[in-house]
């Protein structure tokens, strides 16, 4: 433990009347809306916060700050001034909550325990002070169960176990059938347990109880399950969690009395009207753990008006106030209502888009703002298939649609064969009656989750909304064994663990084996096969050609697409791209043409040299017209020949067989074993470190010169016929300012050799990528001879790491994510802090040196939208990606473009 070193006169604790919604890196995101609440005069039960400082220096040291516990104290008689009763007194015991509460929602991560305060003598208070002795063993015995699992560590199935006896032996199915007697017998049970689980009694001290949950919660925030969330959603580990104390409402004091979590929008779609769930006689843990399958909100009209209207009119209160879809926790104690929780509710990528453009149409929002209200990553997963509405299928059951998308998948019934299985390379869905935090392993590895309990507001749902993944909950009809493995359709017929099934999260159905899908309508937009505005134009895609037309009006970032022929290109085109940042020129050198490239490796003399490339000449030539016409009025950028020549020979082991073979047969096998004999001589320990780029250019004379001259003869022959081509030409793996000065001496005498040929003047830009940290860091040398710099992330990230991608990412890195040494491959997200610095450096003393450099990117990174707004920022002039990530670039480019300073839409 390091020592204790906390802040010296720093405020450790807040009322609820001292907050605000601003003070979330302070209060957490709980605590500062709990104080906006009560600052807007909602009905919120009286409490204080512990800060995430107090929790920092907890996590740091290993102990509480010192003046931890006398603040605690001074907030706690307050509260119990405030409220007429003492903590756990036996008389007219004030009961507590203590409940986590982190800057960002992390739902069912870490701990809560309700009902702090009870014991042997204050239960006895308890029922006389609310007239209904079973409400009182019903609280203690959840305080027990809670308290042993969260605090003491007791395994949570012994309780469950000790439940289910109990009910069984009542011959009830549901607890709230249980009287008081039999509770008062589950409450021995569960004392014994924690006895000889903890190796302690279950504590009668009020006090004790609190300190030990505070602590608790403390530590929840670096569980395992808490630590993987916060990977999985890029949540920094430094933040720590604040404790918020609340006084007790209770929703389990009879048909009166219920709890339930209400949004003001629906988060699956968007659609404003009445959504959430509600549970008579039940504590707000029954909601959203999805143990007790509940109404939908709308009924609390018939079962309490009063409530429900006062309900409807704080939600409306709420969303104006913040703007936004809010999500709600409330309890209703005997007809009164009361406000435990409010947040901006997390929600589905169609919903975000939905929501963002009904805001601005109701004036509560701008267009900057709706741009912050929705990411590139919402906007990928609207791309993905969907099921096809005229296959045949076998629909076996349908429950809430939690969490929209199309997943297919070998049915499995628990986490640890989901990520076996998914690491093997097998597409699941993970299959429970309801899911709880430990199952967060499994619903990462998952295409999908399917439970048999629980509505919207359970831990699946609003976890997997939180994801991106697909979820059907509450599929009622299906009888889910997760011991045996299997689960029960209506009808009798059985699916085993691995049988294939289809879940459709948009409409909650769910079907035996695979279903086949569909292009998104998102997609069929971008292609230019549906149009926003039309009469029939889908809802959604309105929505998302709204928000990209605000991205591209705000962008500075321009879009350029990786394509290296002219059905890429004019795909990209129809998908928004501004040109072409990256043409790969080896792809044209395979096929048919294998032979000739075959013909140039093996040439013995300058004359069959000469011979193989003016055979290549003309077919190099059509490709380049091909490509300048699809993006006519656009820049193209061509990257001469990059990989080493091994990579287009037949493979070694391969010809090795070949050569053995005829001779064996004492057949002509001349060529087969020249090309071997080239391969060995080829070969190479490191071909990504070795004869490539730009060194094959300068080593192999004519070849570089061949691709100029067939870039600028397709360049002059459309410009003749009228075109208006913007070719560049870009010289691959420099690492010194000779190597590019030698080939643009050479492009350039080429160049006015054809423009004196055609009659054309032709403005050919000649850059290089930035792939090698040397070049990064002599970038302002470079400059001289460069009119751009295109940066090469990929073959960067490989070489500054000491990766080489195709090993590690197969080796290693999964366990350097667990262990959270990365956060995020460095490979999908530029590592800003090495890469990206070389980036920044090279980028700044580029420019130095000329000005007027252009500056772009064409590695995958383009394309993934963190990245992008690292390049806004250094100031790059455009990103390359892959087609279908050219929306996602555009629009992320517009959210970089307009994103405020302390803004945060998560």
């Amino acid at each position: 433990m390091s020592e204790n070193k906390e802040p010296h006169g720093v405020k450790f604790v807040y009322d609820f009347t001292e907050g605000n919604k601003d003070l979330k890196d302070l209060l957490g995101g709980k605590g500062a809306n709990l104080a906006e609440m009560t600052n807007l005069g909602l009905p919120v039960p009286p409490g204080f916060t512990i800060t995430t400082d107090a929790c920092k220096v907890y996590l740091d040291s290993g102990e509480e700050p010192a003046a931890l516990r006398d603040e605690v104290s001074a907030h706690l008689g307050a509260l119990e001034e405030r409220m007429g009763k003492k903590l756990g007194q036996a008389d007219n015991p004030l009961l507590v909550s203590v409940r986590s509460g982190a800057k960002f929602s992390m739902p069912g991560m870490m701990d809560t325990v309700l009902n702090i305060g009870l014991s042997d003598k204050s239960v006895q208070g308890l029922a006389k002070q609310a007239g209904d002795e079973r409400f009182a063993w019903d609280s203690y015995r959840r305080l027990i169960q809670m308290f042993g699992k969260t605090v003491l560590g007791v395994d949570g199935e012994l309780f469950e176990e000790a439940l289910d006896a109990a009910k069984e032996a009542k011959q009830v199915t549901v607890d709230t059938e249980l009287e008081a007697a039999d509770l008062k017998k589950l409450v021995t049970r569960f004392k014994k347990i924690v006895k000889a689980e903890a190796g302690r009694d279950f504590p009668q001290d009020p006090r004790e109880q609190m300190d030990l949950a505070i602590r608790a919660v403390f530590d929840s925030w670096n569980t395992d399950r808490a630590k993987l969330y916060r990977r999985q959603e890029r949540i920094p580990g430094d933040l720590g969690t604040a404790v918020n104390v609340c006084s007790m409402v209770f929703g389990n004091l009879g048909p009166d009395s219920g709890t339930g979590v209400a949004f003001t929008r629906d988060p699956a779609s968007g659609h404003q009207g009445v959504y959430g769930d509600y549970l008579q006689n039940a504590q707000g843990e029954d909601v959203v753990a999805g143990i007790r399958n509940t109404v939908p909100l709308a009924e609390l009209e018939n079962i309490d008006k009063k409530s429900y209207d006062q309900l409807m009119q704080i939600m409306e209160t709420l969303e104006n106030h913040y703007k936004d879809l809010c999500d709600i926790e409330f309890t209703i104690e005997r007809g009164r209502l009361w406000m435990l929780q409010t947040r901006v509710g997390k929600r589905t990528a169609g919903a975000a888009f939905r929501i963002a453009t009904q805001l601005v149409d109701q004036g509560l929002i701008d267009e900057t703002e709706a741009l912050q209200r929705v990411t590139g990553a919402q906007l990928a997963q609207l791309m993905f298939p969907r099921f096809d509405e005229q296959a045949k299928t076998q629909q076996v059951g349908r429950g809430i649609a939690a969490s929209p998308g199309a997943a297919v998948g070998k049915a499995v019934f628990d986490s640890y064969t989901a990520v076996k299985w998914s690491r093997s390379g097998e597409k699941v869905i993970l299959v429970r009656r309801e899911t709880n935090p430990d199952d967060l392993d499994g619903m990462i590895a998952a295409e999908g989750i399917l439970t048999s309990r629980g509505g919207k507001t359970s831990h699946a749902a609003v976890v997997a909304r939180g994801m991106g993944k697909t979820c059907v909950c509450g599929a009622e009809e299906l009888e889910v064994d997760t011991k045996r493995r299997r689960m029960t359709v209506p009808g009798g017929q059985v699916v085993e663990e691995g049988d294939v099934i289809s879940i459709d999260g948009s409409s909650g159905k769910v079907y035996l084996g695979e279903v086949p899908v569909v292009p998104s309508p998102v997609v069929e937009y971008f292609e230019g096969r549906m149009h926003a505005g039309a009469q029939d134009a889908d809802e959604l895609v309105e929505a998302v050609h709204r928000i990209m037309a605000f991205a591209d009006r705000k962008r500075r970032l321009r879009v350029r697409a990786n394509a290296d022929n002219a059905e890429d290109a004019l795909r990209a085109r129809r998908f928004g791209a501004q040109g072409i940042g990256l043409c790969r020129t080896e792809h044209m050198f395979l096929g048919d043409r294998r032979e000739l490239v075959e013909r140039l490796i093996l040439a013995d003399t300058q004359e069959d040299r000469e011979e193989a490339l003016n055979a290549l000449l003309p077919l190099q030539k059509k490709d380049f017209v091909e490509l300048f016409s699809a993006m006519d009025g656009l820049p193209v950028t061509v990257r001469l020949l990059d990989p080493p020549l091994h990579e287009f020979l037949p493979d070694i082991t391969e010809l090795s067989v070949r050569v053995a073979l005829a001779e064996s047969r004492q057949e002509p096998h001349e060529n087969e074993l020249r090309l071997l004999q080239a391969v060995h001589r080829l070969h190479e320990q490191n071909p990504m470190l070795g004869l490539r780029g730009v060194r094959l250019g300068l080593v192999i004379p004519g070849l570089f010169t061949m691709q100029v001259r067939a870039i600028a003869e397709a360049a002059a022959e459309r410009k003749n016929a009228k075109g208006d081509p913007r070719a560049e030409i870009m010289i691959p793996l420099v690492g010194t300012v000779q190597e590019l000065e030698i080939v643009r001496e050479e492009a350039d005498q080429v160049i006015a050799e054809v423009e004196a040929a055609t009659g054309t003047s032709l403005k050919l830009a000649i850059g290089t990528m930035i792939e090698l940290p040397r070049a990064a860091l002599t970038a302002a040398q470079i400059a001289e001879a460069a009119e751009f710099f295109s940066f090469g992330t990929n073959d960067l990230t490989q070489t500054v790491w000491g990766f080489s991608r195709d090993d590690v990412e197969a080796s290693f890195f999964t366990a350097y994510l667990e262990k959270g040494i990365f956060g995020v491959s460095p490979f999908e997200t530029i590592d800003r802090d090495g890469v990206g610095s070389l980036v920044a450096a090279a980028a700044k003393a580029g420019r130095a040196t000329r000005p007027d450099l252009k500056l772009g990117v064409c590695g995958e990174h383009g394309g993934d939208p963190e990245s992008v707004h690292f390049f806004h920022e250094v100031g790059l002039d455009y990103v390359s990606c892959s087609p279908f990530r050219i929306p996602v670039a555009r629009l992320e480019a517009g959210r970089a473009a307009t994103q405020s300073a302390g803004s945060d839409h998560r």
